[in-house]
């Protein structure tokens, strides 16, 4: 019976690598005047994920999301008809910058922009995004802090402590190799250090 489960899953393997259906799922934000003014995200099917602050970036940010997180976001691409519909609400508000879902998927790319949309998944999407926009800015920032700051490196944990706290931070295990580099070092200040320990241990114990 085992034989017959391992060539089954082996099979199963084999079909699925001759018929690839990988989806990516992207969303930009253009602000002019803000910090960042431009934000890209990409997300694909099994959760391998990009951020950059400028399309001519060769080398993104990367990190890793759960595939239940991915699902969510791809189950909302669904709700929201592949984009193959308006968002925009019509209604006169404020400039908040040009949002755009894309989805890349069967070779039919198909997307939709908007400044401001009432439809909730399209906000429970936007959502996703912001925070892994949130949490990626803080990524960005520990890492200068480390290379060039190390003063700073304590404002920047702290920052990341915030979103933890606010339970906005994704894809958490992409700061360990900074923070256990913080912890090691001796010249970053003591207090900078426990902070950096303290986090890299909750994130070790978080459930994987």
């Amino acid at each position: 019976m085992k034989t017959f489960v391992a060539l089954f899953a082996a099979a199963l393997a084999l079909s699925a690598a001759d018929n690839p259906r990988s989806s990516r799922l992207i969303f930009t934000k253009a602000f002019a005047g803000s910090s960042p003014p431009f934000e890209e995200i990409a997300i694909e099917t099994g959760g391998a994920g990009t951020y950059r602050e400028d399309l001519q970036d060769e080398d993104p940010v990367k990190f890793q999301l759960p595939a239940s997180d991915a699902g969510q976001m791809f189950g909302l691409a669904d709700k929201l008809d592949r984009f193959s519909r308006p968002l925009e609400s019509g209604l006169k508000v404020a400039n908040m910058g040009k949002k755009t879902f894309r989805l890349e998927a069967d070779a039919k790319p198909s997307e939709v922009s908007f400044n401001y949309t009432e439809d909730l998944d399209a906000r429970a999407l936007t959502e996703w995004f912001e925070r892994i926009a949130e949490t990626e800015r803080s990524y960005l920032e520990l890492q200068r802090s480390v290379k060039f700051d190390k003063l700073g490196a304590q404002q920047a944990i702290l920052r990341i402590e915030i979103l933890k706290d606010q339970k906005r931070l994704v894809a958490p295990d992409q700061f360990l190799p900074l923070l256990d580099r913080v912890t090691k070092n001796e010249s970053f200040l003591h207090m900078a250090r426990d902070r950096a320990a303290a986090l890299a241990e909750w994130i070790r114990a978080l459930p994987k």
